[in-house]
């Protein structure tokens, strides 16, 4: 029997992003979460729950090969696991709030932190596509100045639907895959 490859993704995003959703909707384990009660006034409102150290879920692509999916807190406090949860990914996915774009700064410095220092494939997921006040990719792409050099796709989805969620994961891996092949 052939060892299982293992391939590992870390889903990041500024708070409230969508990246617990995220990993919940395709995972094939229950989730492992750290989420703990917000107590900040400016978050509570918010949502009730927040990520401080890492969501984990796992997906068997095939007999060969398995998918390990670790969401990052989004509050620049817990910044500190990103450094940590980066190590050995081999894709990153940036999660964005497209109905918020007062996070569209911190988005970027996020797209920014991860290219600095994990320089490995990178999709965008324009998160919250099924509300009504929702940013279309192109504007979120421009917004967060993606440009053509940098070769980042941004794809719409909602993180409460599993083909999408499943389509901006396999858009990944075909990136991880070009870049491992050359």
């Amino acid at each position: 029997m052939k060892p299982i490859k293992k391939i590992k993704v870390v889903v990041a995003g500024p708070f409230a992003a969508g990246k617990t959703q995220f990993i919940n909707t395709v995972s094939d384990i229950k989730t492992v979460k750290t989420e703990r009660k917000i107590t900040a006034e400016g978050e509570k409102n918010v949502k009730e729950y927040t990520t401080v150290a890492m969501d984990f879920g796992k997906i068997r692509i095939d007999d060969e090969h398995e998918l390990y999916l670790f969401g990052t807190p989004g509050q620049s406090r817990f910044d500190f696991m990103w450094e940590i949860l980066g190590e050995g990914a081999l894709g990153i996915i940036i999660l964005v709030d497209s109905t918020d774009p007062s996070t569209f700064h911190e988005a970027r410095r996020i797209i920014n932190f991860f290219q600095s220092r994990f320089p490995v494939s990178m999709v965008v997921g324009v998160n919250k596509q099924d509300l009504p006040n929702a940013w279309p990719p192109e504007d979120v792409s421009t917004a967060l100045d993606i440009g053509e050099d940098e070769d980042i796709p941004v794809l719409g989805l909602s993180a409460l639907n599993k083909e999408d969620v499943k389509r901006v994961l396999l858009t990944l891996l075909e990136l991880v895959k070009k870049e491992l092949t050359g």
